[in-house]
């Protein structure tokens, strides 16, 4: 057992909680509103704040979205607006480690802010579809090109998809999906999101939101206009 990686990845995933908790409390939210703002249940949230939990990415875009800032604030970085021109160099071994059931992924370029692309380098570590309790799905648009190794990309929609070392492969995120590391090592992938989400649909979902909340809004009584119409002399 590799307990260097083992050690490693705790201590990862303690950051990462102590950073969530960090997020939330700077905006002055309790654990609560939290929870129902990022749409992640409290128990799944508290245990992610305590280091007891190493989030999916489904789960991390939640808490990024809900909480509005950047994925890369999540892994000690002081992600860069856009000033024009601007570039991110991840040397080899350099990206910001996370693990979870079935993947090991280094975060790249997590120094640039709202980037349009999610990229990572990911060691897939499941080896069977045993790994997985449930597909993994989020808003956005994923790309992985296979680097080493074989992969069997399991989805919603289709049959089992097989992609050897130099295929890639284009899907849409809202699709339940996971994949497993067919050869004998670990495949190692390079994978691509669109980010929190895919355009509009955020404006979306929060348009939808204001339409609820004024059509459950309890009514009022208001008093009836009175007319301006003048009556015909008598």
């Amino acid at each position: 057992m590799d307990t260097t990686h083992t050690q490693s990845s705790a201590s990862s995933t303690a950051d990462l909680g102590r950073r969530v908790r960090a997020a939330r409390v700077a905006q002055d939210l309790t654990i609560e509103h939290a929870s129902r703002v990022c749409g992640v249940s409290r128990s799944t949230l508290s245990k992610i704040e305590n280091g007891l939990m190493s989030p999916t990415f489904d789960v991390l875009q939640k808490i990024v979205a809900g909480l509005k800032i950047d994925l890369g604030e999540l892994f000690g970085s002081t992600p860069k607006l856009d000033s024009g021109g601007r570039r991110a160099l991840t040397r080899r071994g350099a990206g910001k480690p996370h693990a979870y059931r079935g993947y090991s992924m280094e975060l790249l370029a997590t120094e640039l802010a709202h980037k349009a692309m999610l990229p990572f380098l990911v060691r897939i570590t499941a080896h069977s579809i045993d790994a997985f309790d449930d597909w993994g799905r989020h808003e956005g648009e994923e790309f992985i090109y296979v680097i080493s190794g074989s992969v069997c990309l399991h989805t919603e929609l289709y049959t089992p998809t097989h992609l050897e070392a130099g295929d890639s492969l284009y899907f849409d995120s809202r699709t339940g999906h996971y994949a497993v590391s067919t050869s004998k090592e670990d495949a190692v992938v390079l994978w691509m999101s669109t980010g929190e989400t895919v355009p509009g649909a955020l404006e979306a979902a929060e348009a939808a939101e204001a339409a609820k909340a004024i059509a459950t809004a309890p009514a009022t009584s208001a008093r009836p206009a009175r007319s301006r119409r003048k009556l015909p002399p008598g």
